[in-house]
């Protein structure tokens, strides 16, 4: 059995994102040989989340899928995405902080979640301090322009500090004073 549960895993896997009914069906023949395999609930929770945009769907595939295999660490991300998409906060943060926990996640792109956790409840600090913390996880280069970029996202969207009014109204004072000794 095991060999038609890969042979319909490995179907799904080739045919996602570019032939989605022919995904859909090899992971529901993988689903009715291991209905608790994490690989296939995590395709089909990405599929619903992706392209159907069904995020609750998504959520309770994601869920079984890590009910089954808590070290699926592949699916910790997709699920965050879905949780922060669908405004979820609360359980997108608890999730977060758990996925920190587990052996062998991507403790970069966890941080990278928790940032954008944080962009989107507008807390820009702790956003940025996210972001250095997924610096520190960074191994390769492409990642850390792609920090680069989503700091400076986030810096645009800080509000700007307001400049002195005082130095600014004295400079009006001296610049009117100026005009009336010319008159």
């Amino acid at each position: 059995m095991s060999n038609l549960l890969d042979k319909y895993l490995f179907q799904a896997l080739d045919a996602y994102p570019y032939d989605l009914e022919e995904a859909v069906e090899s992971l529901n023949y993988a689903l009715s040989y291991d209905q608790n395999n994490a690989t296939a609930l995590g395709l089909m929770g990405e599929i619903y989340a992706e392209q159907l945009k069904n995020y609750e769907a998504a959520k309770e595939y994601y869920q079984k899928a890590l009910a089954a295999d808590i070290f699926a660490v592949n699916i910790y991300p997709k699920y965050i995405n879905v949780l922060l998409w669908n405004e979820d906060y609360a359980e997108a943060e608890k999730l977060i902080d758990y996925a920190l926990t587990v052996k062998g996640t991507d403790k970069g792109i966890l941080y990278v979640k928790k940032a954008i956790y944080f962009e989107q409840k507008r807390a820009y600090k702790k956003a940025l301090k996210c972001l250095k913390l997924a610096k520190s996880y960074a191994y390769n280069n492409y990642f850390i322009n792609d920090l680069k970029e989503e700091e400076t996202r986030i810096k645009d969207k800080m509000p700007k500090k307001k400049k002195d009014k005082k130095k600014g109204a004295s400079s009006k004072k001296s610049k009117k004073h100026k005009n009336n000794k010319n008159e």
